[in-house]
């Protein structure tokens, strides 16, 4: 069993750093592509929130979906869908062509994150499970930091954007043969038996209780909301600093990098500490992490961003991790992609949001209202921890 365990968090995790990787080539992206095509922010937000915007309308039917065709069969679809409108993207040349190509690639997209915690969460249990998911959690930031770094180091010796999004669209078709390859191969015997084991006694969602659910996907929207809205407009705050385009986009990778650590470090804290303390913490410290980049001069904002990234993301391990906790067994994949379902909203609501006020405003004003809204999830806290503690009785 525990190699079955220690097999199924691999082959979720190389999917989870694939796609996300892929996902967040779109914020190094957005400078480029809003000098070349002349974009708005407003503009910049919705053609981030279009590949979220699938994820949105999908992870619910994804998860869905797992219960008849299994998850292993759709995370290779995903990675299909994902590499198809990579190669489609390198063919664009207009603000509607990119819509295009990133809403098959946002589709590709939706079918991982719903799926794989629930293949998780079935083969780990109690705390081990926390720290799992952490894991997991931690292999997309690597795969963030991993796609968005070379991405941005390609831009930077003059390697044509075209160039780099057709290298990844390959790189995603040949993950998905090779995943493909691997799960023909291992049976994760209990992933697929646990719902035969432990048949539900729930209503369809599965939700055992319905008011700490809810007030936990009221956190996680907000956070997310600011999460997404931050590193897209980031490396735009470092041109208004007066930053060459080409190095502001670094500003995501500096942040991405500390989101690496932060989505691993965060499992272990709430392990030790708690969910509700440990999400304080680290709300607090983002906030102030965020008026910190705002006010710094450019260098010693660079400095400051990886520390940002830590908090910034590591929130989510906190929030995804009690999920499982308000979900009936045989009803993961339904719970989780109703709350990753409610993360890809803000992650449209979010970038067109502060996108808009960009436009309005600046975009430092729109950071700093992201630093105030991401204080939000204090005041809900106590909602979530009552429905932590009925679920412990």
């Amino acid at each position: 069993m525990q190699t079955v365990k220690k097999q199924t968090l691999a082959v979720c995790a190389g999917v989870h750093a694939t796609q996300d990787g892929l996902t967040s080539t779109v914020y190094v992206l957005l400078p480029i592509l809003a000098q070349s095509l002349g974009l708005s922010y407003a503009q910049v937000g919705i053609v981030r929130a279009v590949y979220s915007g699938m994820m949105w309308v999908l992870e619910i039917p994804a998860g869905i979906l797992s219960e008849r065709f299994g998850e292993q069969r759709l995370l290779v679809f995903g990675l299909i869908a994902a590499g198809l409108g990579y190669g489609i993207l390198s063919t664009v040349n207009s603000f509607y062509g990119v819509l295009f190509a990133l809403l098959i690639a946002g589709t590709g997209a939706a079918f991982q994150h719903s799926l794989s915690s629930a293949l998780i969460s079935r083969v780990y249990d109690g705390p081990s499970r926390r720290v799992a998911l952490g894991t997991y959690n931690a292999s997309g930031d690597t795969g963030k930091l991993l796609f968005t770094g070379v991405a941005s180091l390609l831009f930077g010796v003059g390697i044509a954007w075209q160039t780099v999004v057709s290298g990844y669209g390959i790189l995603a078709l040949l993950a998905s043969a090779v995943l493909w390859l691997v799960l023909r191969r291992l049976r994760v015997k209990g992933a697929e038996s646990i719902q035969a084991r432990h048949p539900s006694t729930t209503a369809s969602w599965g939700i055992t209780e319905r008011s700490g659910f809810k007030w936990l996907a009221a956190i996680v929207f907000v956070d997310i909301a600011v999460q997404d809205g931050f590193l897209v407009f980031v490396a735009f705050l470092m041109i208004e600093k007066n930053v060459p385009a080409g190095l502001a986009a670094f500003a995501v990778v500096a942040t991405l990098a500390g989101g690496v650590i932060g989505k691993y470090a965060c499992g272990h804290l709430s392990a030790r500490l708690g969910v509700i303390r440990s999400l304080f913490l680290v709300e607090v410290f983002t906030a102030a992490g965020i008026v910190g980049v705002i006010l710094l001069p450019p260098v010693a904002a660079f400095v400051l961003l990886p520390l940002v990234g830590i908090v910034l993301q590591g929130s989510s391990t906190i929030t995804y991790g009690s999920v499982s906790q308000f979900v009936d067994e045989a009803r993961q994949s339904r719970g989780f992609a109703l709350i990753y379902s409610m993360a890809n909203g803000a992650s449209v609501a979010g970038p067109v949001g502060f996108g808009v006020i960009s436009d309005l405003y600046s975009v430092g004003t729109a950071v700093a209202i992201m630093a105030v809204v991401t204080l939000l999830p204090l005041v809900m806290c106590g909602g979530l921890q009552a429905g932590l503690n009925r679920v412990r009785q």
